[in-house]
């Protein structure tokens, strides 16, 4: 399942135009091809949405659930992502103001919604309630089987959990399209999911078969592509992540490209986030696990430079292109070319 291309959408995103925690929501209206007609934040409403966020699309900000009516949406899709995942106790009134207006609903938050009996009796023929957070079925544990794949697998790492690794990824699978490559994009997270329609919902799933659950999306599609783009998860640095290391060990990865914001010098306060190069010798030696596995090259830089002028971010990546010996730019900025460049020449 995905945002159906023939459906009117809404997005819901109270508090989250302007902040971290809407980053579902900003994706969607970033790269999704759905019909976006309007977004749902009651601190942005009438303001201009390529103002705050640089987004090139023409959506109005309305205020509410029954101001977005008049745009007839079909579909309500839930554009923040918490900490824990967990639903705000403010989204409920409009959850249920859409399925009485007999709209469907889309939920990427680990509060599951198609369970509720409140909820499920408000549902009338062709309405559905999607949770995108679910384990797949007939999990095994990882066995390292994608190593032996003729295609590239492109993984995207971060210095931290909201760095851009999905944009990123997707950023490069467009580009290899667009060089006329077999590509595929894998979503592995809740935003992912909504946009492709197929991948695995990473954090839904036991970590005994985290690795395994990557290996089965990796082995389903490998055989017909030239070159997977993995959507990474987490960081190795962040204290709370647990999703890296499977992504790592299920997709057998042949290539990484780290992702960074600039100016972040701690994941959540406390940790620092060492020298870039420094990171980029940590992932490569978990990736080969001492010699256990083949060696996986970080062969580029993806730059999160949204918040800087032009200017300081064509220099800031310039800078840190000597720093790390690597190919750098911000490829929702600048484009992707370099990176995949990067990829292909090793």
């Amino acid at each position: 399942m995905r945002l159906a291309l023939n459906q009117r959408v809404v997005v819901l995103l109270h508090g989250g135009i302007t902040s971290e925690g809407g980053k579902t929501g900003l994706s969607l209206l970033r790269y999704s091809e759905a019909p976006i007609v309007a977004a749902i934040d009651r601190d942005c409403a009438g303001k201009s949405l390529t103002e705050l966020t640089g987004i090139k699309r023409d959506v109005p900000i309305v205020s509410s659930l029954a101001d977005s009516l008049q745009y007839k949406p079909q579909v309500l899709a839930i554009g923040i992502a918490t900490k824990g995942g967990v639903l705000p106790d403010d989204y409920w009134r409009e959850i249920k103001e859409a399925l009485a207006a007999g709209m469907s609903l889309v939920n990427g938050l680990h509060t599951p919604l198609a369970t509720i009996p409140d909820l499920k009796k408000q549902l009338k023929p062709g309405q559905l309630i999607w949770d995108v957070r679910k384990e797949p079925q007939n999990l095994n544990i990882a066995s390292g089987a994608a190593r032996n794949l003729s295609c590239k697998r492109v993984l995207t790492i971060g210095t931290d959990m909201n760095a851009g690794k999905m944009s990123t990824s997707l950023e490069l699978h467009w580009a290899s399209r667009m060089q006329g490559m077999r590509s595929k994009f894998l979503a592995t997270g809740q935003t992912g999911l909504m946009l492709e329609g197929d991948g695995v919902a990473l954090d839904a799933v036991r970590v005994d078969f985290a690795a395994g659950a990557v290996e089965q999306i990796v082995m389903r599609f490998g055989g017909n592509y030239d070159i997977l783009h993995i959507e990474g998860q987490g960081s190795l640095l962040h204290p709370g992540s647990t999703a890296t290391l499977p992504l790592l060990r299920g997709s057998q990865p042949t290539h990484m490209i780290l992702v960074h914001r600039v100016g972040q010098t701690h994941v959540i306060d406390n940790f620092p986030i060492p020298p870039l190069p420094e990171v980029i010798k940590l992932y490569e030696t978990v990736a080969s696990a001492a010699g256990a596995f083949k060696k996986v090259p970080v062969v580029g830089i993806a730059l999160n430079t949204s918040h800087l002028e032009e200017s300081t971010a064509k220099s800031t990546i310039a800078q840190m292109e000597q720093e790390t010996g690597r190919p750098c730019t911000d490829p929702v900025r600048f484009g992707a070319g370099k990176l995949l460049d990067a990829v292909m020449r090793s």
